[in-house]
């Protein structure tokens, strides 16, 4: 937890954004694998955590804007819970660090909830999105559980995204330095993979040392070869010579804030003349889309300036064809870029994504496209503001079943040179990406440099066998 003065402040901070009303905040639960007591690791509801920092179970919490009162309601351990997990540190102790005075039995919400709509007051709630969650706030508020996410505030998440949107400087400390851990382990990563090693073998020294560090994984571990696959989880491959590995894994911080890095390389000590080509596009459509990072600028037009960068490469290495801005307002590079080339990072690696992507990465004057095939993948499209946090990480992708899909329809064949492409379906992908904070001017890439250039990945690898 921090200092339990940066807690008050941004309960603060929400509080004079409403003249009325109680904000309810829904702590999460511990999760069954299999039953009650085999339960998946605990992750708290990053909101809750942003304006209370306590992480554990079963906890909810109100902020009455009428009365001038933060109560938080949960229960002390039990004598069964003192017997199987020995003597915690007390709820109330834990409320003490984050400035919280009032803390009420779970049972006591009900009542206070009841109470308050029984006067006319109005009790905002943000989006649930796990369905333990959605049946208590279905039973609390007296809502059908379908109709929850429209009965939910936006006036409570247009204010939560105005707020953990911006980070501070304690919270860019706790980025930098999952950023740099995650650094270092995906350089180990580089220096101890070796053909006939099997991709689970990877991915188990990945959380290694992600649990090592004091943290977690940030999110599940893609280490895979067959990197067209964006988020493959499948680790059951051995490597081979001549394969690249698509290494995209990231730490989380024991506060929970996140780190979300990408690198590609060969299982052989060089890249095949093929690979390097590829990579090298990625590479510079990277470099493009980082040198516009800016407050002011939109990211929407950060994306296009990624797209329009591997069109253009791919255009010079005869894949592609015909006028490269043509070619992406047609959307023809998606046959080889599906996704969006980056979003905002924080508590969460796709930061405050439950709240809604309209209302984090859009804004009232941009709405997402929400149709078009590589564009509503974008999480991203808003102006930078300085102390947003986002990623960058363009990628190519040879996807059998799109090139088999868009090649038989004739799909952007004034654009797409399909035997040329044929010849690449075996070919896997290639993303890279860093984490940045938007500052005035510019912005500055959060944790240690890691290699990213053909010749410092191949010095690497050279040196590991």
């Amino acid at each position: 937890m921090f200092n339990k003065s940066i807690y008050i402040k941004r309960r603060q901070v929400l509080k004079s954004k409403f003249n009325s009303g109680i904000l309810l905040f829904m702590g999460n639960n511990e999760s069954p694998m299999n039953y009650r007591d085999n339960t998946y690791h605990f992750r708290q509801d990053s909101t809750f955590l942003y304006y209370f920092g306590i992480n554990v179970p079963a906890l909810s919490a109100i902020i009455d804007i009428d009365e001038n009162r933060e109560i938080i309601f949960g229960a002390e351990m039990t004598l069964d819970e003192l017997v199987w997990m020995g003597r915690q540190e007390s709820l109330k102790s834990k409320c003490e660090k984050c400035g919280i005075d009032e803390v009420q039995i779970p049972g006591a919400l009900k009542s206070y909830v009841e109470q308050a709509e029984h006067r006319g007051r109005s009790v905002h709630f943000l989006p649930p999105y796990r369905a333990d969650n959605e049946i208590k706030l279905a039973a609390l508020l007296k809502i059908d559980i379908e109709e929850l996410n429209t009965a939910s505030s936006v006036e409570f998440v247009k204010a939560v995204v105005s707020q953990r949107s911006v980070k501070s400087e304690e919270e860019l400390i706790e980025i930098d330095k999952a950023a740099s851990i995650s650094a270092d382990i995906h350089l180990n990563v580089m220096q101890a993979t070796r053909p006939g090693m099997y991709e689970r073998e990877v991915a188990a020294a990945i959380h290694q040392a992600a649990l090592a560090s004091g943290g977690n994984l940030a999110y599940p571990i893609i280490l895979t070869v067959n990197g067209e696959i964006l988020h493959n989880h499948y680790q059951g491959n051995r490597l081979k010579e001549g394969q690249l590995v698509l290494n995209d894994s990231g730490v989380e911080t024991a506060g929970g804030y996140a780190s979300d890095l990408t690198r590609t390389f060969p299982v052989s000590k060089r890249f095949t003349i093929e690979q390097k080509d590829i990579y090298e596009i990625v590479l510079q459509a990277y470099q493009d889309a980082s040198s516009m990072l800016s407050s002011g600028t939109r990211y929407l037009d950060i994306h296009f300036q990624a797209c329009k960068s591997l069109t253009l490469g791919l255009k010079a290495l005869g894949l592609m064809k015909g006028n490269v801005e043509d070619a992406v307002a047609a959307g023809a590079h998606t046959l080889f870029f599906q996704c969006g080339t980056g979003h905002m990072m924080g508590l969460d690696v796709h930061d405050m994504e439950d709240l809604g992507e309209q209302y984090v990465g859009y804004s009232d004057k941009l709405k997402k496209n929400t149709i078009q095939f590589g564009l509503k993948s974008l999480r991203m499209g808003k102006e930078l503001h300085p102390g947003y946090v986002v990623t960058v990480e363009p990628g190519i992708y040879f996807n059998k079943e799109l090139i088999d899909r868009y090649s038989a329809s004739g799909l952007f064949s004034d654009f797409i040179n399909y035997p040329a492409v044929e010849k690449f379906r075996n070919f896997g992908g290639v993303r890279i990406e860093d984490d940045f904070v938007i500052e005035e001017g510019g912005a500055r890439m959060l944790g240690k440099h890691l290699a990213n250039t053909v010749s410092e990945i191949e010095d690497i690898r050279d040196s590991a066998f």
